[in-house]
């Protein structure tokens, strides 16, 4: 995309309480996993290293928690090196998050409204194994749709409960999809549509639960791409090898 200036939002300001208390972001990816310099490979490592490898991308700003502990120093400290194919680095920078994933997302685009960005990907930093390939389509179709989000179809069938645990509906699994991240905006456009989303939950307590749901509020439909089964979020202890 020449001539563009292209961002990723990587989120990892999260308390990680159900990895019980220990930042899954910071953890090791795997045993026997490393980085070019030989340093063992962490959750955001892999991810920051998907980003990179898309030369495409300009600036990587990472959320990190509004910790001592678990702050921007920690977030450095897992950073991997990168390997010598990577000719074109990106600049990294860091920013502390909010008690809300989309309250840091937005702290995050208000950072990047400085550098005259074009398009920005906003991914999950326990999303480790994200494909540049994926990325990069991503990319692509932003271009055309100016959001767009991966998504993957249900295997289950899916149903709808009431308070009770009765069923209320039978939903039509071919018309359900899960979500997943990157998920890519014109910049200017999310960062208008986070402004409006603080403005509603400091209204009225709602809370807005991933990006898309931002920009369909505020701005209009959003286009979706077929998305990638090994792009897993790491949630639990055992989600990791």
């Amino acid at each position: 995309m020449e001539g563009r200036t292209i961002a990723a939002v990587i989120t990892a300001a999260g308390a990680s309480t159900r990895m019980g208390g220990l930042k899954k972001e910071y953890r090791p990816l795997g045993d026997g996993i490393y980085d070019s310099a030989g340093k063992p490979l962490s959750v955001l490592g892999s991810t920051v290293l998907a980003f990179a490898a898309c030369s495409e991308i300009d600036l990587i700003v990472i959320t990190v928690p509004n910790n001592s502990e678990t702050g921007e120093a920690a977030a450095r400290a897992v950073l991997p090196a990168f390997p010598a194919h990577i000719v074109k680095k990106p600049k990294i920078l860091f920013i502390p998050g909010s008690n809300t994933r989309r309250a840091s997302v937005h702290h995050a685009l208000a950072l990047l409204s400085a550098y005259h960005v074009d398009y920005v990907l906003i991914h999950d930093g326990a999303r480790p194994w994200v494909q540049p390939a994926l990325i990069q389509h991503i990319i692509h179709k932003v271009q055309e749709h100016r959001a767009v989000i991966p998504v993957m179809g249900l295997v289950e069938t899916p149903k709808e409960l009431d308070e009770q645990g009765f069923i209320t509906r039978h939903l039509k699994r071919t018309r359900i999809v899960t979500a997943q991240t990157p998920q890519a905006f014109a910049f200017t456009d999310i960062l208008a549509a986070h402004e409006k989303a603080a403005q509603i939950e400091l209204e009225t307590g709602r809370e807005f639960t991933d990006d898309a749901e931002v920009w369909g509020q505020f701005i209009g439909p959003v286009y979706t791409i077929q998305g990638d089964m090994k792009n897993k979020k790491i949630t639990f202890p055992e989600d990791l090898p």
